[in-house]
């Protein structure tokens, strides 16, 4: 290979006389321009292979099957998906405007990134912070429709207040919730226990897919400790607030974002309107103080943004 790429360069200088100069020119730009086609290739491929948990999707038809035009949700859990399924499929503003509705759920980082980057979700549950950081709101017009308060994350018990102590962790048995973007019920716990230099591994930790299933299975004895936040509505008559123990404090609370290419002011107010019936429906002081950023009790509907 290096004979003959000597050889080719003789030829070169010799029947274009051309310079050296030139010829280590003309082959750097060679290069470059193969290096580009080979990281497009690298790229195309790992495109292909990406695709948007499918697997974890409900869907129905809304009115019409001629109307093609496909409403795609995002959502970290599997009970959320279906109780946004129904309530957007009955809308009357979803059926006149959609023929499909597409709930996909699953609460991993990298699948809230795709949806949130790529623009593929039209209605997606999120933390500011990641829509800051893909610059959504630039990209694909992701506009806030309702937001959650602020709020306290906690390691709570049945029997005793939970200590932030290396040794009291070892054999207990511990409730998480399974998707990673949540802060109470995930991350947060989980930095309490690497601050506690514990190895998740040696923890005895089950998963569930909600709140309530924690709840659930701290009263029914199935678990000593779970990583949650406090409802005062319904804790207070199932635990005891002294059996607290603070692991996060002042976390910003998600929002609910939706792509708005359009001025499209009934499909915003009709988004906002079944967000909080359904955030609402969970029976907690910390849902009653939802921040809603539309104005839709009188027409004109608009968007009315952050309260100062």
């Amino acid at each position: 290979m290096a004979r003959l790429s000597i050889n080719l360069l003789f030829v070169l200088l010799k029947k274009y006389k051309l310079s050296l100069r030139t010829i280590l020119y003309l082959s750097v730009i060679a290069s470059t321009w193969l290096v580009w086609v080979l990281s497009q290739l690298v790229i195309a491929d790992t495109y292909i292979h990406l695709s948007p948990v499918q697997k974890h999707k409900f869907q129905c038809q809304t009115a019409s099957s001629e109307n093609h035009a496909v409403f795609r949700v995002k959502v970290p859990t599997k009970q959320l998906a279906e109780q946004m399924l129904s309530a957007l499929c009955k809308n009357s503003v979803v059926k006149r405007q959609f023929g499909h509705v597409e709930v996909f759920w699953g609460g991993s980082l990298a699948e809230q990134i795709e949806f949130f980057g790529k623009g593929i979700a039209d209605l997606i549950l999120s933390k500011d912070s990641i829509m800051q950081a893909l610059r959504a709101d630039a990209t694909h017009n992701y506009t806030p429709i309702i937001g959650y308060s602020s709020y306290s994350a906690f390691f709570i018990s049945n029997k005793e207040k939970p200590k932030l102590e290396k040794a009291y962790f070892l054999d207990k048995r511990i409730g998480l919730l399974d998707y990673p973007t949540s802060r109470s019920g995930h991350i947060l716990p989980k930095k309490a226990f690497k601050q506690l230099d514990l190895d998740i591994k040696n923890l005895d930790i089950t998963y569930v897919s909600s709140h309530t299933t924690l709840r659930d299975k701290l009263s029914n004895n199935e678990v000593d400790i779970i990583a949650s936040y406090w409802n005062e509505q319904t804790d207070d008559d199932k635990f005891s607030y002294n059996y607290t123990t603070p692991i996060g404090d002042n976390i910003t609370g998600s929002r609910w974002y939706l792509k708005l290419t359009e001025n499209n002011t009934d499909l915003a107010c009709a988004v906002q309107k079944i967000t909080k019936k359904i955030a609402q429906s969970v029976g907690s002081a910390y849902f009653e103080s939802l921040e809603e950023f539309w104005q839709c009790e009188n027409s004109p509907y608009k968007f009315i943004g952050e309260k100062k």
